[in-house]
C-alpha cells in the first residue's frame, strides 16, 4: 500500500443527533499505512505536551505580571494624590511637561509584545497604530512612530515609509529602567518642541479572554494627575479597576477588584518651601514614569493572557485531532484485520 495521504470527506451522515451529526461530518477517509498514521499520532501528542506545558508557563507569568501591576499601585496612588492637593492650591502655573501647544506633529509610542504564540495580540495594537496614523494624516498632521517591542521594531522596520523616532525593547519583566528609557525619548522630542503631543498605544488587560487597545494622551500631562485619551476625556487613574488572577475551584478565574490606598490630604494652610514650579518640575517626570511603567506592565499581562488562551486553543485542537486520527487508525486496522481473515477463510476453501 502507498504510504501517500490523501482525504474525501465522508458520505452525508443519517439524522441521528445533532452531535453525532457533527461528528460524523468531521471525520474523514485517509488512505495511508498504519505506520504513517502511528506517526502521525506520535506527533500530535508531542504538540498536545508542548501547548500544554506553554499554556501553565504562561498563566504563571500572566500572576507574575498583574502582582507587579498591584504592587505598584500604592505608589502611583499616592502621586496621583500629591498631584490633586498640589494643583488645588497653586494658580496658574507654567510647567514644560504640562504645556499645551497647537499640535502641529504627534509622536506615537506603541507597545507590541517581544515574541509571538499570543494569537491576534500583536497584530491588534499594530492595526490601532495604523488606524491612528490615518486619522493623524486625515487631519494634516505629521507623527513619529516610538516603537516599544520586538514585534512591532520587526513591522515598522519593513516598512520604511513609515517614520520612526527610535526602536527599543522592553524586558521579560518590564522595570523602571524600561519606562526611562521611553521616558526620556519622549521628553526630550516635548520639551523640544520636535512633537507637540505625545500618544501611548497599548494593550489594557480586561481578562484572560479579552483585552483592550487604548490610546493615551501622555504629553502633556494633566497637572491634576489624570490620563486623558485622545478626545481630551480625563480618568483619574484611582478609579481604574485591577484584575487579579486566581483559582477557584481548581480553574483559573480573574476576579475584578478596586485596590485604593489611604494617603494623608494636605491642609489648607499647608506652605511649600520650595517654589512649586520646582516641585511639580520633579513630580511630573516621575508620574510620566509611573504611567510609561504601567503601561508595559498591562500590556505584557496582555501578552501573557493571549499566549495562554492561544495555547489552550491549540492544546484542545490537538487533542480532538488525536481523537479523529484515533478513530482512522483503528478502522483501517480492523479493515485490515478482517481482509486478512477473509483470505485465510478464502484460502482454506480452496483447500478443501
Amino acid at each position: 500500500m502507498s504510504s501517500t495521504m490523501w482525504a474525501t470527506t465522508s458520505a452525508k451522515p443519517t439524522p441521528l443527533s445533532a452531535k453525532a451529526s457533527s461528528r460524523r461530518s468531521s471525520l474523514y477517509i485517509v488512505r495511508c499505512s498504519l505506520r504513517d498514521l502511528r506517526d502521525r499520532i506520535d506527533s500530535v501528542k508531542n504538540t498536545q505536551k508542548i501547548t500544554e506545558a506553554m499554556k501553565l508557563v504562561a498563566a504563571a507569568k500572566v500572576r507574575r505580571a498583574q502582582e507587579a501591576v498591584v504592587s505598584g499601585r500604592p505608589f502611583s496612588e499616592a502621586l496621583v494624590d500629591v498631584l490633586f492637593n498640589i494643583n488645588e492650591q497653586l494658580d496658574d502655573i507654567d510647567v514644560p511637561l504640562t504645556r499645551v501647544r497647537p499640535v502641529k506633529k504627534v509622536a506615537l509610542v506603541v507597545v507590541t509584545g517581544e515574541r509571538g504564540l499570543c494569537g491576534a495580540f500583536n497584530n491588534n495594537i499594530i492595526k490601532k497604530a495604523e488606524e491612528r496614523m490615518g486619522q493623524l494624516k486625515q487631519l494634516g498632521i505629521e507623527y513619529t512612530v516610538v516603537s516599544v517591542g520586538k514585534k512591532g521594531n520587526a513591522y515598522f522596520q519593513r516598512r520604511p515609509y513609515i517614520p520612526v523616532d527610535r526602536f527599543l525593547e522592553s524586558s521579560s519583566l518590564p522595570t523602571t529602567k524600561d519606562a526611562q528609557a521611553i521616558a526620556d525619548d519622549v521628553f526630550s522630542l516635548f520639551v523640544s518642541e520636535e512633537v507637540d503631543k505625545v500618544e501611548l498605544l497599548y494593550t489594557k488587560f480586561v481578562s484572560l479572554v479579552k483585552s483592550d487597545q487604548v490610546i493615551h494622551t501622555l504629553l502633556p500631562l494633566s497637572p491634576k494627575g489624570e490620563i486623558c485619551d485622545v478626545n481630551g476625556v480625563c480618568v483619574d487613574a484611582a478609579e481604574d479597576e485591577l484584575f487579579r488572577l486566581t483559582t477557584k475551584e481548581g480553574k483559573l478565574t480573574v476576579e475584578r477588584d478596586i485596590v485604593r490606598t489611604p494617603t494623608t490630604t494636605f491642609s489648607a494652610i499647608l506652605q511649600f518651601e520650595q517654589d512649586p514650579v520646582q516641585i511639580l518640575d520633579a513630580l511630573l517626570p516621575l508620574y510620566l514614569n509611573s504611567q510609561i511603567l504601567r503601561a508595559l506592565q498591562e500590556s505584557l499581562a496582555s501578552e501573557l493572557a493571549a499566549r495562554m488562551s492561544a495555547m489552550s486553543s491549540a492544546t484542545d485542537n490537538a487533542v480532538e485531532l488525536k481523537k479523529t486520527l484515533s478513530i482512522l487508525y483503528n478502522r483501517q486496522r480492523q479493515a485490515k484485520i478482517t481482509g486478512e481473515i477473509l483470505e485465510i477463510v478464502a484460502g482454506a476453501d480452496a483447500l478443501a
